[in-house]
């Protein structure tokens, strides 16, 4: 309980972030490459630079 609110309200903004889909188009933007293969993300991983700014 927050102390002198009336309401508390709890953001989920790890699943909330993970719900942002990858254009098609832009997913080689932000694939990577590992041992096993070439990878690219189909939604918004974190830690991206201008994530939130639309172009």
């Amino acid at each position: 309980v927050v102390a002198g609110s009336e309401r508390f309200s709890l953001l989920d903004g790890y699943s909330g972030y993970n719900q942002i889909m990858v254009k098609g188009e832009d997913q080689f933007k932000i694939a990577f490459t590992a041992k096993w293969g070439t990878y690219a993300y189909k939604k918004m991983p974190f830690g991206l630079s201008n994530a939130g700014v639309k172009g």
